[in-house]
Order: structure tokens, then sequence, then C-alpha cells
């Protein structure tokens, strides 16, 4: 977000990911084998109570975004980071390739749902999550942003790719389901997939934009929903602002984010379906990446929070 005319001169403060389950986990006792503490919400307390001390408190203009786990946190949090700013600071949340999906794997497994669940009583995250979703339904769904991002008060923006990387790899085939490895190739690269498993994606696509449609057309939110095979595209240059950057209605996403913030105009886009988008940068793995080599849930991603004098955009 440094080159970008709307957010250059702000103050940026970027929060390193560390605790495994988006800023929400509060255990008192420490893992006896591994001697793990699994205590991200004091962290969050902790770092924002030290950003308001050193002058977060003035700030005129907030935007609280992250990406990966980063943006899940930026939608978690969201309502309540505004409520610790001023009534006449400007605050919003961006969310970028947050919005991870409760849907079945390859095989038929609620594979994604038992992972969260399993997140959510080892770091008993469930008091720390929103008490407008964790009233209604069991607590580990309330990690899924398509029950908990609706009751969202505060102005919230959902960048994602609606064939996100990430999901594919690791919700709708994860290696427990392919266990032959037949989407192996697929993962590393779209153009790899076979005709099925392509109809299998345009099938997963449907139901990442039922679960995005849930949010409705709030006019103060906003949505940049493409069809690339990415994830994470608001933290390199050549994904947010460049001359070939991706767009969606002539925009990219920097300029839809800016015009956002700054209330200048309304953006909720959805693209059509994979491959008729050109100006996406599908991401192609590499060897390493192998699905067999990849860290299954481990998301070292960052949350930023910027501040511009005082300006805040902070990032997960």
């Amino acid at each position: 977000m440094i080159h970008h005319p709307d957010f250059y001169n702000w103050n940026r403060v970027k929060i390193r990911y560390c605790d495994g389950a988006s800023f929400t986990g509060d255990m008192q006792a420490i893992n006896p084998v591994t001697k793990l503490h699994f205590r991200g919400a004091r962290i969050w307390r902790a770092v924002i109570e030290d950003l308001l001390a050193k002058g977060m408190r003035r700030a005129k203009n907030a935007i609280l975004s992250g990406c990966s786990a980063g943006g899940l946190t930026s939608i978690l949090h969201c309502d309540s980071f505004r409520a610790l700013l001023s009534m006449g600071t400007k605050v919003k949340c961006l969310s970028d390739a947050g919005y991870f999906i409760n849907v079945k794997d390859v095989s038929g497994a609620q594979h994604i749902e038992q992972y969260f669940n399993q997140i959510v009583e080892l770091h008993g995250s469930a008091k720390n999550l929103p008490a407008s979703c964790t009233s209604i339904m069991k607590p580990h769904l309330c990690f899924f942003p398509q029950y908990t991002a609706p009751q969202i008060h505060t102005p919230l923006f959902i960048l994602n790719a609606a064939y996100d990387s990430w999901q594919i790899k690791n919700i709708l085939a994860p290696v427990a389901a392919d266990p032959h490895g037949y989407w192996s190739d697929c993962k590393l690269d779209i153009n790899n997939c076979s005709p099925t498993q392509l109809r299998i994606m345009q099938e997963f696509r449907l139901e990442f934009l039922a679960a995005i449609k849930r949010l409705g057309r709030s006019p103060s939110g906003g949505m940049f929903i493409n069809s690339c095979y990415a994830h994470c595209q608001s933290e390199m240059q050549e994904t947010w602002l460049r001359y070939d950057s991706p767009m969606l209605n002539k925009t990219k996403i920097a300029k839809a984010i800016g015009d956002w913030f700054y209330d200048q105009s309304p953006f909720h886009m959805i693209d059509c379906p994979f491959p008729c988008d050109s100006t996406c940068h599908d991401r192609v793995f590499g060897p390493l990446d192998q699905p067999g080599n990849e860290s299954q849930g481990r998301q070292p991603w960052l949350l930023l929070v910027m501040l511009l004098a005082m300006n805040l955009m902070v990032l997960p």
C-alpha cells in the first residue's frame, strides 16, 4: 500500500502473525508436551494497547487489514477494533483472501469444519469470537466469515479470488481427501486441471459466491471478487497497483479500495467464471510446493494496521 495516491503518506504498523488462530486464542494452561502458549487474543490486546498509547488513539482515519489468516483476523476483530478508536475516526476493515468457506472436500468430508473446530477448541477461542454469532450457533462455525461477517457493523471490504489457491489446495482438495495425488498437478497450476477438475472448481466458485452473497450489497461495504487462481492480492505491487494489475470493470484493486475508503464511489463487483479474466496473475506453484510438502493449516500471514497522521492502517 506504499505506492498508492490515497495511502502513500499513511503510518503503517505490521503485526506479525504468530498464534495460529487469528488472534483469538486465550488458554491459561500451557501445553505440557509442546510447551506452547495459545494466547493470541492477549497478544492482540497488548499490541493494540501499546499502539493506542503511542498515538493511535488520535488517528483520523484507520484501516484494519490483513491477508489470509490476517484477512480473517480483520473480520473477526473488525468491530472490536472500531470500538477502541474515537467516534470521530473513520474506521474501516479490509479482508484480503480471508473469506474461508465451509464446504465439503472432494471426498465428501467436512475437512475444513473439523479443522476449524480443532483450532477453536485447542486455542479456547470461543470467548473471543463475535458474540453475535456464538449466541446462535456453535463457536467453531463462527470462525467462518460467512456466518460472522453479516453481523459486522463496521464497513468491511472483501477482496478475494473465487478460485482462491489456498482454499482449493486445503479446503476443496486437501491431501487427506486425495491420497493418490490426483489433484497434485492441478493444484500447482490451474492450467493443468482436467475438465472434471475444472467442473468441480466451478462448483466451488458457486458455493463461494453463495457464501459471499450473505453480505448483501451494503452501501458501506464493498467487494472485489475476481476469477483468478490466487491468494492474497493486496501485499504485492504487481497485483495491488501496477500497469498490468488485475482489474474488474476496468478498475484495479488499489483504486477500488481507495475510492471505497474515502466514500468516493462504492464497489461491489464479482467476476465472470474462469478463464474469462485476462488480467489475472494466476499462481503457479513450484516443485517445493507439491501438496505432500505443504504445511497443512499453517498460515504465516501478517496483520497490518495503517494510520495517517494520524491515519492508521493495521494489517494482520
